[in-house]
């Protein structure tokens, strides 16, 4: 960040802060409403977090990125991390620079409409110079990262064609699909717990894109992803209905900043609840082909043995290895459900179980699954001593709530 702002810049912006607080939701509600009358613009996003089930998390996410970034308009070094999700998020979806004066056209025409004559010439200046200067950060982030994709062994930039090699039932609810180029050429060897991001043409619809955890490790050839069909999910419903061996998708290159250390210094916790165990698999199979002497506890949560996927394919990986750890959870257990076969506890993971049976003091944490799991085990963490630098985590979807905790 080698730019700086302006003292009047900073100020001002700084002064839009309790406006903000009170009006930022609307403020991207209204900017949304503009920017999506352009269908080239508006197939850039996710749909579903707009509304609907995700009752509108995606413009609640972006109403706490603008005051997050107001109130630290001073400290930019704060939001580094988040800079960095946001730019591997804008990697996976194909965002180019020439979008970038849609959004700022559509911003300041919310922050001008909804706060009418609050918006003074001067704090739209403001601000527009605020958007510039971040969204030239994230522009110049975004370059490398796509010239990093196009220059790896394997690697490529926008959308490349995959078949489907294979398809695998891991429980009621989640399947495997095996993807292989099109082009028979090799693939990036992703970092474990990175996505790709797919271009879904369903009929009858506009173009959707959806991001799916990589679940297994790289191997330069295929990627595994693993995805639980969603009640009312528009893309995982006609991914488990619809895409048999022998279909093609658009897939873009692996993206994401969660993933495993490339070379693990510590013990290693693996914490996921649900369909989030899909890059803890992958995790798992890169430390036991590549770092078998790393202590590593994997420690999964589901509702019970139906809906439990990979727990045979986990256990196998971890046979006659002593320094690696399996603990399953299930929150309502089936009466065919056996303890010590198919699960250890029937109860939720919680945080007393984690400080006394894992490595607390020393272990790097990795922690994925839906919101719930991650407000309550993140801040747990936290408290019970773990570092911010021991504690790694991945969301599927925007993360309003979660980063607020």
């Amino acid at each position: 960040m080698s730019q700086t702002l302006s003292e009047q810049t900073i100020a001002l912006v700084k002064a839009t802060v309790p406006a903000l607080e009170a009006h930022g939701l609307e403020i991207v509600q209204v900017m949304y409403t503009q920017m999506f009358k352009d269908p080239a613009i508006r197939d850039l996003f996710n749909q579903s977090h707009q509304g609907g089930a995700d009752a509108g998390s995606q413009p609640r996410a972006l109403a706490g990125a603008i005051l997050a970034y107001a109130a630290n308009i001073e400290n930019l070094g704060a939001l580094t991390q988040t800079v960095e999700r946001i730019a591997q998020k804008h990697v996976g979806l194909q965002i180019a620079p020439e979008h970038y004066p849609h959004v700022a056209e559509a911003l300041l025409g919310a922050i001008k409409a909804v706060l009418g004559e609050a918006a003074t010439p001067e704090i739209l200046n403001a601000w527009g110079e605020a958007y510039w200067f971040l969204a030239n950060i994230l522009i110049g982030r975004e370059r490398d990262l796509y010239q990093e994709q196009a220059t790896t062994d394997g690697g490529w930039n926008g959308w490349r064609s995959f078949v489907i090699e294979g398809v695998h039932a891991e429980s009621a609810v989640i399947s495997s699909f095996v993807l292989r180029p099109t082009d028979g050429a090799p693939v990036i060897r992703h970092k474990p717990g990175q996505y790709l991001t797919f271009w879904l043409e369903i009929p009858g619809r506009p173009p959707i894109k959806r991001n799916y955890s990589i679940s297994g490790a790289a191997n330069g050839q295929t990627y595994r992803i693993s995805v639980k069909r969603e009640p009312h999910g528009l893309a995982s419903g006609w991914l488990h209905e619809h895409a048999v061996p022998g279909t093609v998708l658009k897939v873009a290159p692996p993206a994401g900043d969660f993933f495993l250390a490339t070379a693990p210094e510590r013990p290693v916790v693996l914490l996921s609840g649900g369909v989030g165990l899909t890059p803890m698999v992958a995790m798992l199979e890169t430390l036991v082909a590549q770092h078998p002497d790393v202590p590593v506890h994997y420690v999964h949560g589901a509702q019970d043995g139906a809906t439990h996927a990979m727990g045979s394919h986990v256990r196998a990986l971890t046979a006659n290895r002593p320094n690696m750890q399996v603990t399953t959870f299930y929150q309502t257990p089936r009466a065919e459900d056996a303890v010590g076969r198919d699960y250890d506890l029937p109860s939720l993971i919680n945080d007393h179980w984690l400080s006394t049976a894992t490595p607390i003091k020393d272990a790097d944490y990795y922690l994925c699954g839906p919101p719930a799991f991650l407000k309550a085990l993140v801040p747990a963490l936290s408290l019970a001593g773990v570092s911010s630098d021991r504690i790694h985590y991945e969301f599927f979807g925007p993360a309003d709530d979660l980063l607020a905790a």
